[in-house]
């Protein structure tokens, strides 16, 4: 994500997408995924790491928070996509051009 603004029971996630940015309101609670350039990371002093190594690690669950897991999107398909076609060699701009013009339509 590029950008994550917290507002009460709900986050704004602004993230890089193919054309552009896309920013998204989701509800909380939610689990966001960041990329490194998000914030600069603290580094822990080695007697910091030693004291939480000694800290009880809590397991919870999503139900614990009274978050619903149950996946809400189905997969209808998956194929690939068309094989192309070979190309052809030319010879020359001309013999190009006519192709373009005659074959492809494109000219």
């Amino acid at each position: 994500a590029s950008a994550v603004e917290i507002d009460g029971d709900s986050a704004k996630v602004t993230r890089e997408v193919d054309g552009g940015l896309q920013t998204i309101e989701v509800k909380m609670p939610a689990i966001v995924t960041v990329d490194l350039r998000l914030n600069e990371p603290r580094y822990a002093s080695l007697p910091n790491i030693m004291k939480a190594k000694k800290k009880p690690l809590e397991e919870k669950t999503p139900a614990d928070y009274g978050v619903d897991v149950a996946p809400r999107l189905e997969v209808v398909k998956t194929s690939e996509p068309a094989a192309r076609k070979a190309g052809v060699m030319v010879g020359s701009v001309d013999e190009l051009v006519a192709k373009l013009k005659d074959e492809a339509g494109v000219i």
